[in-house]
């Protein structure tokens, strides 16, 4: 070979060295392997003075976390419209917003104008001697008198608990129990009542059924099991992905109860259940129809009073921050997590009125069912003003449920 092409094969074989390379040599510790780029003639010509570096790795996490489900809470234009509404809103009128209260049929119109509240829940008595009309005329005027338009919830389950169809006046015999309902026509009749139920409640200015009851049990003496689907977790998934497609496309609000999964445990509205189940359980089992539900796009969530000692052995469910991140990190809920009734005799051995409320605003609730809340009410107030309670976790909820108002259409 002649000294000219010597010459010339050497001066190729540094260029290649000096500008081929330069990627691997400024990341020599870097072991992914990323695609060549063939450079520019603009980037060559930059390359010999300033290098430009390649980017580090990404580094590869440890667990992949669950997708937020997508609630009809995620609404671009109601995020934006809630925002707005908060910002005019004094701190009463927030903290009036995370209640969702039993109606106090005599003083219902004072109770709106003197506690700004979130909503009211209607039991048996409230619809006794009443009619379709009378309902409706009824709730309208508390929207009418509500500066935010209110969530009007029951509890409409069908079978043991019925709060309007006991009565001949909305419907001639009372809805059927889900489990009684498979029997007979299986899912597609368990779509045909629940349609039917929505558009009753509909129809009267209910917006919130407080169903449906995503339980697993399949052991007739467990005092879940006649409220429940009585299946075992994957039915009682299909149950409650069927119920909550319905309510949705009807804008009927819906609620996933009782987290975690009330399993075996003693009723709690009359002292404490303690679950002492291996978390696993809960994981394979109870906690598969609370994902199929919000997969469906479930607006709320009601969490037991049960205390599950493999999440939380020193509180309720209801007031466990830790099993409210549970339900936020593991399922991925992004909507309204609400208490179960705080007068119930759970809570009442366990802490005061009071007490309980703020605890359960600290746990991570949106809105906390409540018979006492005159005393309530003020107590989370104080409770912001001394620095118990932050306000901006005051304001991460009522953003939850003005977004949920808006979604169903109660706030135009």
């Amino acid at each position: 070979m002649s000294i000219r092409k010597c010459l010339l094969t050497f001066t190729l074989l540094t260029a290649i060295l000096l500008f081929g390379g330069c990627g691997f040599l400024n990341n020599e510790n870097d072991t992914t392997i990323t695609p060549s780029i063939v450079p520019s003639a603009t980037s060559t010509s930059q390359a010999s003075s300033t290098p430009v570096p390649t980017p580090s790795p990404t580094p590869t996490p440890t667990a992949t976390p669950k997708p937020a489900a997508a609630t009809p809470n995620a609404d671009t234009a109601n995020v934006t419209r809630a925002k707005a509404m908060l910002q005019k809103m004094t701190l009463k009128e927030k903290v009036g917003q995370l209640f969702f209260v039993r109606l106090r049929k005599e003083q219902a119109l004072e109770d709106i104008k003197s506690y700004y509240l979130g909503g009211y829940i209607l039991f048996g008595d409230d619809f006794k001697n009443e009619n379709k009309a009378s309902i409706k005329k009824l709730v309208a005027g508390y929207q009418s008198a509500s500066k935010v338009h209110m969530l009007i919830g029951v509890d409409e389950e069908g079978g043991k608990v019925n709060r309007i169809s006991t009565y001949k006046a909305f419907r001639g015999v009372p809805f059927h129990s889900p489990i009684d309902l498979y029997n007979e026509g299986g899912f597609d009749l368990i779509r045909s009542d629940t349609l039917e139920k929505a558009k009753l409640l509909l129809s009267l200015g209910v917006n919130v059924n407080l169903a449906p009851v995503c339980d697993v049990s399949t052991d007739p003496k467990d005092y879940i099991y006649s409220r429940s689907f009585g299946k075992d977790a994957e039915a009682t998934s299909e149950y409650v992905k069927t119920v909550v497609e319905v309510m949705k496309q009807n804008k009927l609000g819906s609620t996933l109860k009782h987290f975690p999964g009330y399993g075996s445990n003693a009723n709690t509205h009359t002292g404490i259940a303690i679950d002492e189940r291996n978390y696993s359980t809960f994981v394979k089992s109870d906690f598969l129809p609370f994902e199929a539900g919000i997969k469906a796009g479930a607006d709320s969530i009601l969490v037991s009073h049960n205390i599950v000692n493999s999440v939380d052995k020193d509180h309720p469910a209801s007031l466990s921050p830790k099993m409210h991140e549970v339900l936020r990190k593991d399922l991925g809920f992004t909507g309204v997590i609400m208490t179960d009734d705080l007068s119930m005799d759970a809570i009442k051995e366990f802490a005061g009125d009071k007490e309980a409320a703020v605890l359960a605003i600290q746990a991570g609730n949106d809105l906390l069912i409540a018979t006492d809340f005159e005393q309530q009410i003020p107590a989370v107030i104080a409770a912001v003003g001394d620095g118990t309670i932050s306000e901006s976790k005051i304001d991460e909820s009522v953003l939850r449920v003005l977004e949920w108002k808006l979604a169903l259409g109660i706030i135009k």
